[in-house]
């Protein structure tokens, strides 16, 4: 009798991040991905960066959750943290918040263990999102896939498969303040 595989939900911030992860983690996982992203700016960049979500899910035939969107609300958590430096606090309560819905939507819809693509990118801090990402899991009762996404390469190789595939990469984060930064 072959073992189920856990039903795990991968927050995906962008096909270019997402990408590699998601072959990855498809391998050992029935995997789902989760697009929360209020904090990309301006709107036509988050409808952008979904299509493109879209088509890494059609090319691999992976599941996509799509949540709301609600930048104005996103812009109250992080009031008065608009001049930080990029992965200052506005990035923790930016990572918080992605990765809190993650968790919540995984909690109130059965799945096993949840994680995010946000630790592939060489711009963000890997040890403050994994910090979150237990934290979370401990107080919701779940699994958290504390994985650094960007070590052995793990950048490099979704940098080289999105442009082989042909994905969208964006070149700042997507906070209209880490846009003129990067």
């Amino acid at each position: 009798m072959e073992d189920k595989k856990k039903k795990m939900l991968l927050h995906i911030c962008c096909a270019g991040c997402g990408v590699y992860v998601s072959q990855v983690l498809n391998q050992e996982y029935d995997l789902s991905l989760f697009y929360y992203n209020p904090n990309i700016y301006p709107y036509s960049e988050y409808l952008k960066r979904e299509e493109e979500v879209k088509k890494l899910c059609n090319l691999f035939n992976l599941k996509l959750i799509i949540s709301d969107y609600n930048h104005e609300e996103w812009l109250l958590k992080i009031k008065g943290l608009e001049k930080e430096r990029e992965r200052g606090a506005r990035c923790m309560v930016c990572y918080y918040d992605r990765i809190n819905k993650t968790a919540l939507y995984a909690r109130d819809h059965n799945f096993d263990i949840f994680t995010t693509t946000l630790s592939v990118s060489p711009h963000k801090s890997a040890q403050s999102i994994l910090r979150i990402g237990k934290n979370l899991a401990e107080k919701y009762g779940l699994e958290f896939l504390a994985q650094d996404f960007k070590k052995k390469d793990g950048f490099k190789k979704a940098s080289a498969l999105s442009k082989e595939l042909g994905l969208y990469r964006q070149n700042y984060c997507g906070c209209e303040f880490s846009r003129d930064i990067n």
